[in-house]
């Protein structure tokens, strides 16, 4: 499993993780990007709760696109039950 050392916001992580390197890159740079974007707000953020705030945002990402991924599931099921009949 590779390792990885990155720093964001002057922070260095290591991990490790089965991810494909271009995968890990890309998430290093959503990061950063989500992190200029709240950081850009004129109120002045420590490094931590910047980090928390990109998380939550990231997070409830993850949750619109199960639920938008849920009903699209859901409207195959019909569309397919519609075709069968």
């Amino acid at each position: 499993m590779p390792s990885y050392n990155l720093e964001i916001l002057g922070l260095t992580l290591s991990f490790k993780t089965d991810a494909e390197p271009d995968r890990v890159e890309a998430a290093r740079i959503l990061v950063e990007e989500r992190c200029k974007l709240l950081g850009s707000g004129g109120k002045a953020l420590g490094k931590e709760k910047l980090l928390a705030f990109v998380a939550l945002g990231l997070a409830d990402d993850v949750l619109m696109s199960n639920q938008r991924l849920d009903d699209a599931r859901a409207r195959m099921v019909g569309l397919l039950k519609k075709i069968e009949e």
